[in-house]
């Protein structure tokens, strides 16, 4: 008789036999929560409320999607139809987000598509979509490093003053460093190592100061439209998929969806919240309600005042101020990118060490990633070495790159979210769900669908990258993770597509 108990998956008595079971052991809802409560030493603070939920929200969404890729997205694939997509974008991310409302209720703990993967599909399926979630943060944090450089350098030299070429730029775009991008990151990271309540106050502020420039923004500019910039409102395909057209719409989507990635950030707080049953679903929904509204007037009046095809500019919102003449704003536009970018990076950089930590605290990453803080009662260490890590991206891998590489990654993260709501509806129907998705299986398998569309619509070198990176993922998994992952205890051999009291099979 095989020892299904916590002490049957200790490191002394894990053999190959028990490595190899680990493969598809998952971790129930009980274990997650009862190693959340008993870590024996300091543990995350518990002190977000709902606001700070949405402005964690608002901070991550409205950043390097709103105040850079707009530009790229509408001068390479979609025209004005870039409203269609962030439409497109908001559906799916909304279908989506109804699912994450219900697993982060129900499953308060840190660790966001990673703990709930665990619980539904089990020890491999949780270390891909773990390692996958380090690529989609880091890389956000990055590429929005990158849009933050471009917005300070455009600030500086309206002041007289520009960086060497060498050091304002990736080697790809013809520089040598990006020294702001890596300067900033390495800021917010001391920022978030200190403690989660300041920097939960700080990203509040900078949220309230953004979100009144881009409304100053959609208000001057709605005064110098010009309604015939849309027409046609979806522009005539060049003969590529992808190149304007519906195909260029879909496209654009792709593009810009890492744009929505800011809302997963909330459930990797669902550790630190107080009261996650009702303060996860109003952070999760109030959020994305917030930076869908914003997201598609600032692509209507973006291509109302500016052609399309001229928005490939690292600062389109500024460029878009200066053609209406109201040069004094567009200071002012650019202090609000400015604003709206550093949120952004500073809730990606936060949502990355919430995920090493829950991946360490299960053993799947080193033990010193899950090390918390006495006084600052945050991953600090993991915080560090993250920050260090994504500052080098930064500085050495251009925004285009980027960008395509955190939407294809929260895509793949976004459909186990919604497939993980699928499996726990069958495996623990009688579990207690603060917050349900309405409409049964029709709403996860919906955002399924939507978010397997928009991947289909990504180009080929994406997927490439992604395979590599999964692929890397994979040989660490064998090498390592699969050795320590049986030491965490409270495992179940059980299969993940097992209704209530059936056996695995």
């Amino acid at each position: 008789m095989q020892d299904n108990s916590a002490a049957g998956w200790s490191t002394k008595n894990l053999t190959t036999q028990h490595a190899v079971l680990a493969l598809g052991a998952r971790k129930p809802i009980a274990a997650l929560v009862a190693d959340e409560a008993a870590a024996g030493g300091p543990t995350l603070a518990r002190n977000l409320s709902a606001f700070s939920l949405v402005c964690i929200g608002v901070g991550a969404t409205v950043g390097a999607g709103i105040f850079v890729l707009t530009g790229t997205a509408a001068a390479h694939f979609a025209g004005p139809g870039l409203m269609l997509s962030f439409v497109l974008g908001a559906v799916a991310s909304g279908l989506v987000a109804l699912c994450y409302a219900e697993l982060a209720a129900m499953i308060p703990v840190a660790g966001s598509t990673y703990s709930y993967t665990y619980t539904t599909l089990g020890a491999l399926p949780a270390w891909i979509i773990g390692w996958d979630l380090v690529l989609e943060f880091a890389m956000a944090a990055a590429t929005i490093a990158v849009g933050w450089s471009g917005y300070a350098q455009s600030l500086m030299a309206d002041a007289g003053f520009r960086l060497p070429a060498a050091l304002a730029a990736a080697p790809a775009a013809g520089g040598l460093v990006n020294l702001p991008a890596a300067l900033v990151t390495l800021a917010l990271t001391a920022l978030l190592m200190r403690d989660n309540r300041g920097a939960a106050h700080t990203n509040a502020v900078l949220v309230v100061l953004k979100v009144a420039i881009i409304l100053a923004f959609l208000g001057l500019g709605a005064l110098h439209l010009r309604p015939d910039l849309w027409h046609p409102l979806v522009p005539a395909n060049e003969g590529a998929f992808g190149a304007f057209g519906w195909s260029g719409v879909f496209r654009g989507a792709g593009v810009v969806f890492f744009a929505y990635v800011g809302f997963e950030t909330i459930s990797t707080a669902a550790g630190e919240t107080r009261n996650p049953q009702r303060d996860a679903p109003v952070g999760l929904l109030g959020s994305l309600l917030v930076t869908a509204a914003l997201y598609v007037a600032v692509a209507a009046v973006l291509t109302g005042l500016v052609p399309y095809r001229e928005l490939d500019v690292a600062d389109p919102i500024a460029k878009a101020m200066a053609v209406t003449g109201l040069t004094g704003f567009s200071a002012a536009i650019k202090l609000g990118a400015l604003i709206g970018l550093t949120t952004a990076a500073l809730t990606a950089l936060y949502g990355q060490a919430r995920i090493c930590y829950a991946m360490a605290r299960d053993r799947m990453l080193p033990d010193v990633f899950s090390r918390i803080g006495a006084r600052s009662r945050t991953p600090f260490v993991a915080q560090g070495l993250i920050g260090l890590a994504t500052a080098a991206v930064a500085a050495l891998v251009p925004i285009d790159i980027l960008g395509e590489l955190v939407s294809i990654g929260t895509l793949f993260a976004f459909i186990l979210v919604c497939a993980s709501v699928l499996i726990l509806r069958r495996t623990e129907p009688e579990r207690a769900r603060p917050f349900r998705v309405p409409g049964g299986p029709v709403v996860p398998v919906l955002g399924i669908l939507a978010c397997l569309a928009l991947m289909v619509s990504l180009p080929g070198d994406t997927w490439l990258r992604l395979l590599a990176w999964l692929g890397l993922g994979l040989a660490i998994w064998f090498g390592y993770g699969r050795r320590r992952v049986g030491a965490s205890p409270g495992f179940e051999r059980t299969s993940p597509f097992a209704g209530p009291g059936q056996s695995p099979g």
